[in-house]
């Protein structure tokens, strides 16, 4: 009866070989879960490595369909999320890219417009919102309200006299 239980608990070379390397797989796994884990003090530090800085401010070019950014550096960066963001702001400033194309016919026709209107929050943050011609004109100057955006779009802007929608 000895001889079974000792020939059972006698490990061969390569089922000692195994249970090495499995307990291996194991503490690299816990050591991973440990340091790259949401809110360890180790992914912290890691993250102040990480992080993007200023979107379109590195001085590259910008990428393929998006706008040549140009602020200065020192203005703050909004922060850019799918989910639709309400703010009570100020319009500060307009400013609009347009190309007009005219015809020898006489004919003339506005090609890539781009209306841009900036905001500051009641925080001091500037935001700079991509919007429709026809909200570009209806939004009047050093008009607080409340600003409804989505990313760098504007869904809508309240204020006392009227409600404007990005059309």
């Amino acid at each position: 009866m000895t001889t079974q239980i000792g020939t059972l608990l006698a490990i061969t070379p390569q089922m000692r070989n195994l249970l090495i390397m499995l307990g291996t797989i194991v503490v690299i796994l816990l050591l991973i879960i440990l340091l790259f884990g949401g809110k360890s003090p180790f992914m912290r530090f890691m993250n102040l490595f990480l992080e993007e800085k200023g979107g379109g401010q590195g001085g590259g070019a910008p990428m393929r369909g998006e706008r040549p950014s140009r602020r200065p550096a020192d203005e703050g960066v909004q922060k850019k999320t799918s989910e639709p963001i309400v703010e009570m702001a100020t319009l500060v400033r307009k400013s609009d890219d347009r190309l007009r194309v005219i015809e020898s016919t006489g004919q003339q026709k506005l090609l890539d417009e781009y209306y841009e209107l900036v905001f500051v929050t009641r925080k001091g943050q500037k935001l700079k919102i991509e919007c429709s011609r026809e909200a570009y004109d209806k939004i009047p100057f050093n008009q607080q309200g409340s600003l409804t955006y989505k990313r760098n779009t504007l869904v809508k802007f309240k204020y006392y006299e009227d409600t404007v929608y990005n059309n």
